[in-house]
């Protein structure tokens, strides 16, 4: 490409920060979402800066500095003097090893399946740029601008740590280009879960200042003519080791985990807002949310799920004996189905994986994860060398949390059906039609729209995690195939975000066309918060019209967060 011209970006995988549509902000990096397609990313919450001031130390990121981290608008990031000092003494007590003998892998020996060809000292600093080279081998969509951002932040809290001997000057390189703005292209596909080799080494070429597609504030560039503009060396070199160290751990990984994870906290509370409209569309019985009851089933996470949904229907007349009577159900109900009574345990089964997907990323966030590592002991510092890059347990978590997303999605589907169902919906009109009923058919295919989503969902919620095959002559013959697992939840959140807004609209639509006949009787303030808010972009449908604009309405709210955000509002004011 011609020097002066910007490489197109295509289309971004997965994680976007834009605010909530009633703030818009220019972040600077605009070039780097979709133009006017939705958020994929909630709006920050409440209280959240738009820049980001944080210090690395190798030790103390927390989840919700994660979080931070992908809602910022911008960040500084400097690295705590005392893992400088840390750094110092690891990267000198390597060196003396080294001088002594030793022969280390990825140090002076080659890498993979060439570990046993020595490395001559003459050598070391093009074998940097040679590794970075031959490891950018990665294709697809590139990795959005908050995932790159975390993931260089991650990986350089890593070597905060002192324990992958390299100078502090590398990590000083990394974050005065995050702090100038500045962000890799990192395509997507490549890594197996044995570490970030394919996306972290692009970020690599770009931190030495080859020409290899960026991003700064000015859009796609390339990586040379950005630092260049932000007033930094075009140039920087990588000495023994430190290549390895950079691309080596689970970053990238983390980082895109971090992002599906956050998402899907919010999607729970968007399901719990469609849910609670269900409830009153279908004047559900309330006794399956007597607290009682959950307590009595011992599990922590199902008496919070359970008290968000009583936090959404709290003062609902609707259901009621009273409200129930209005359409002529007169006898007791009894219960309602499976689906509607055994909510709080499903939703539950989420929130437990949810939180200990934070637990373990957190666990990673801090962690040593290269190889190999520069450890010190009575006896002065020594190479260790094992398998600490490893991703097992984020790749089973990724696929856990993904089997649940699915699961979640089903229930949304059939407990959606009900309400086109005259009988199942308790009187509800068939197919939610608003007008003459056959004339017009309703919401039928708009619920088929969510249906055909599922099969997707199935076939995406396979354990890849385990799918193993040997690579590199058998050298790693065990790859966890974390990123698999990750790609496929990531994709299955985006389409379990179309199910929700299908849901949402369907719930909305169920509580509109009985409204008249509730009349005098009050909704759930939760309930009438959500619905007030759906009503705010999309009409109740009467006649038969052109469905595609309201799903994709719905799609934006949901994926722009605004219902996640009323659900909490809601429940922060109780």
């Amino acid at each position: 490409m011609p020097k002066g011209q910007h490489a197109p970006i295509p289309e971004k995988l997965r994680v976007y920060t834009h605010p909530a549509p009633e703030e818009p902000v220019d972040s600077g990096l605009t070039s780097l979402t979709h133009g006017e397609g939705p958020a994929l990313l909630p709006p920050p919450a409440a209280g959240s800066r738009r820049h980001l001031a944080i210090t690395l130390d190798g030790d103390s990121l927390r989840w919700s500095d994660l979080v931070a981290i992908l809602e910022a608008e911008s960040v500084t990031v400097t690295l705590a003097p005392e893992a400088r000092e840390r750094m110092h003494r690891s990267r000198d007590g390597a060196l003396r090893r080294l001088a002594a003998g030793q022969r280390v892998y990825g140090w002076n020996q080659a890498l993979g399946p060439l570990k046993d060809y020595p490395l001559e000292d003459e050598d070391q600093l093009q074998f940097q740029i040679n590794i970075l080279r031959s490891h950018a081998a990665g294709v697809g969509e590139n990795l959005s601008a908050p995932i790159a951002r975390l993931a260089l932040i991650l990986r350089a809290n890593a070597l905060a740590r002192g324990t992958a001997g390299v100078r502090p000057a590398m990590v000083d390189r990394m974050l005065a280009v995050l702090n100038a703005g500045i962000v890799p292209l990192m395509p997507e596909i490549g890594s197996l879960g044995t570490g970030d080799l394919q996306p972290m080494a692009a970020a690599g070429l770009m931190l030495i200042g080859e020409r290899v597609p960026a991003a700064d504030r000015s859009g796609t560039t390339w990586a040379d003519d950005a630092l260049r503009r932000a007033g930094l060396p075009e140039r920087f070199e990588l000495h023994a080791g430190e290549t390895l160290a950079l691309i080596s751990g689970s970053s990238v990984l983390s980082a895109c985990y971090a992002s599906a994870v956050r998402r899907v906290d919010s999607q729970i509370d968007t399901f719990l807002g469609a849910f609670a409209l269900f409830c009153e569309a279908t004047r559900a019985e309330r006794q399956a949310f007597d607290p009682r009851l959950h307590t009595e089933r011992r599990i922590p996470e199902q008496v919070v799920a359970n008290d968000r949904i009583r936090n959404l229907i709290g003062g609902s007349a609707w259901m009621t004996p009273a409200g129930r009577a209005r359409l002529g159900e007169l006898r007791e109900r009894v219960q309602d189905s499976t689906s509607v009574r055994a909510t709080p345990h499903k939703v539950a089964s989420v929130l437990h994986t949810l939180a200990e997907a934070k637990r373990f990323l957190a666990w990673e966030a801090n962690a040593s994860n290269s190889n190999p590592l520069v450890l010190g002991g009575d006896g002065g510092y020594e190479f260790v060398m094992g398998g600490n890059w490893d991703c097992s347990i984020l790749g089973h978590s990724a696929h856990s949390l993904n089997v649940q997303v699915t699961d979640l999605a089903v229930l949304a589907k059939d407990l959606t059906g009900r309400l086109a169902s005259d009988l199942w919906s308790y009187g509800l009109p068939p197919a939610l039609s608003g007008g003459k009923i056959g004339l017009n058919s309703g919401l039928t295919l708009v619920h088929a729209v969510a249906a055909s989503l599922i099969p997707e969902m199935h076939a995406r919620s396979t354990p890849v995690s385990s799918l193993s095959f040997p690579l590199k002559g058998g050298q790693e013959d065990h790859n966890t195939m974390a990123m698999a697992s990750v790609r496929n939840l990531v994709s299955n959140v985006d389409r379990l975000d179309v199910v929700l807004a299908v849901s949402t609209l369907m719930s909305a639509q169920g509580v509109d066309l009985i409204a008249e006949a509730m009349t005098g009787l009050a909704l759930g303030a939760g309930s009438k918060r959500v619905h007030t808010l759906v009503r705010s972009v999309i009409d109740p449908l009467g006649d038969d019209r052109y469905m595609t604009d309201d799903v994709e309405r719905m799609t934006t709210l949901v994926r722009g967060g605004r219902i996640s955000a009323e659900v909490r509002r809601n429940r922060m004011s109780r």
